[in-house]
């Protein structure tokens, strides 16, 4: 990446030949940018689980707008919306208007309330610079793990006769490749984030800590096998954990502060009892399979596929085929009807999409209906693209929404599709959340006796070592406080 003189950033004067961007030392929201974030923000807490109330979220509130307070926005109280957001996915990011976010996931990685001023300054920095409007050209969102690539209403069928799906629901975590620039904006929020936390009282070291626990958790996420979720992108294109961690440690040596205010305590107390990974509301991913015990229903991914779970769709992804599973619109017991509808909204309100006579098959106990159709990827490819509907109760009926190469019908995903099945009570029964819990390390507790407490049955010692900043072979010390993850 070309580096440039450093020539001034609101009175940021540490940072050397690194490019940043110049915020002005005054500046209000524009009534452009509320009014867009104000049209994204509903979509994005449906999107990502809602928001997560309680005092974690009046926590992150609190510290967030103490941070945004040095961004040099007029008024933190009117401009900025923070909000925890009900997903198991580590993220945080920005959108237009001043609205950021984090998600209770990254939360739970996080160990003291300095790491979280971080989080929230970094996501500030990106709305003092403007970052998103700058990203908004090539269709990203700004993250402090890269870009979220957000497209409601996505594109899943490519420019071909089925084109768009509206309010199909099918979102990436990170999709295409990141620009150049947009590694140098995350370079950038990076050190506002260290500006404004250092501002508002905190120690500048934990954003390189929190930035090491991050990589420490993509890295982990990366080992553990057997698991279907589908992992983020942005480690594959975005500025690699390792060079981001030691430039901010470089950022805090470079600050000389003095600030070593953390609020350890305080923290772990807010996150004790805080949910988890899957939400059971939510739906759940075990393995190869997706488990929603709220619906009473659960399917398989084959092996060599991932799955992403939104609150709109599970999203399946691997080799020579992709699915969507979702409830789509409302059923009134007609199944065929159903999945014609499906196709009416694949055919962006034009009119019925041409597909082949719907058949009537059993599968499960359950009545089932399909039907394909032929299109165009976004390469000009042909495709099949399949529905398949089950009616689960004269009132309730769900589909699969099949892409693979033409003349392969379901592909590789018929597996996928036959697998679903209604859950016993005993499995639903099963289906339990998990939990931050807290405890203090006793006398003659290792790292190993933690983790055989984690609610795991695989990778006990690397998620309670990551989860906790440690190294398995750090001996505890009494007295020490450590988070686990326990069954709620």
């Amino acid at each position: 990446m070309k580096k440039i003189l450093f020539t001034s950033v609101a009175g940021f004067a540490l940072l050397g030949a690194t490019p940043i961007v110049s915020i002005p030392a005054s500046q209000s929201i524009s009534a452009a940018d509320r009014a867009e974030g104000a049209k994204s923000h509903p979509e994005l807490l449906a999107e990502y689980g809602g928001i997560y109330t309680g005092a974690q979220a009046d926590y992150v509130t609190r510290v967030g707008r103490k941070v945004a307070a040095q961004s040099g926005i007029s008024n933190v109280e009117k401009d900025f919306t923070i909000t925890l957001l009900n997903s198991p996915v580590e993220n945080a990011f920005a959108i237009p208007g001043g609205y950021v976010y984090t998600t209770r996931q990254l939360m739970a990685l996080m160990n003291d309330e300095a790491e979280l001023a971080y989080v929230l300054g970094h996501e500030s920095g990106h709305i003092a610079a403007h970052h998103s409007e700058q990203r908004a050209k090539i269709t990203q969102r700004d993250s402090i793990l890269g870009a979220l690539g957000q497209i409601f209403a996505a594109k899943v069928l490519g420019n071909g006769a089925l084109g768009q799906m509206a309010n199909a629901g099918v979102q990436r975590l990170a999709v295409g490749n990141i620009m150049s620039h947009s590694r140098a904006e995350e370079f950038e929020a990076d050190d506002l984030g260290i500006k404004f936390m250092n501002q508002a009282g905190y120690d500048p070291r934990a954003a390189s800590e929190m930035l090491a626990s991050l990589g420490a958790q993509v890295e982990l996420g990366k080992r553990i096998a057997g698991d279907a979720r589908s992992a983020p992108k942005w480690a594959q294109t975005h500025p690699d954990p390792a060079s981001r961690v030691s430039r901010a440690q470089g950022r805090a040596q470079e600050l000389a502060s003095r600030n070593s205010y953390r609020n350890n305590d305080t923290f772990l107390n807010s996150l004790k009892g805080m949910l988890y990974g899957d939400d059971p509301k939510q739906g759940v991913i075990e393995g190869q399979d997706f488990k929603y015990p709220t619906g009473r229903f659960q399917f398989t991914a084959p092996v060599g596929f991932t799955m992403s779970n939104s609150a709109r769709a599970v999203t399946i992804s691997g080799s020579g085929a992709e699915g969507q599973f979702g409830s789509g619109g409302k059923f009134n017991g007609d199944l065929n009807a159903y999945v014609e509808s499906i196709f009416t909204a694949l055919g962006e309100g034009k009119g019925q999409v041409t597909h082949t006579a719907i058949q009537n098959a059993t599968n499960n106990g359950m009545k089932a209906a399909t039907a394909r159709a032929t299109a165009q990827d976004s390469s000009g490819k042909l495709i099949d693209v399949s529905v398949v509907a089950y009616q689960f109760s004269p009132t309730q009926a769900y589909y699969f929404l099949i892409k693979a190469p033409q003349g392969q019908g379901l592909g590789a995903l018929q597996p996928l599709v036959l697998s679903f099945r209604a859950m016993t009570s005993a499995e639903v029964a099963a289906v339990r959340p998990r939990k931050i819990d807290v405890v203090k390390v006793q006398r003659g507790d290792t790292v190993q006796s933690m983790a055989a407490r984690m609610a795991y049955k695989d990778n006990q010692i690397e998620r309670f070592t990551v989860l906790n900043a440690l190294n398995a072979n750090t001996p505890l010390v009494p007295g020490r406080r450590v988070k686990l993850v326990a069954w709620g």
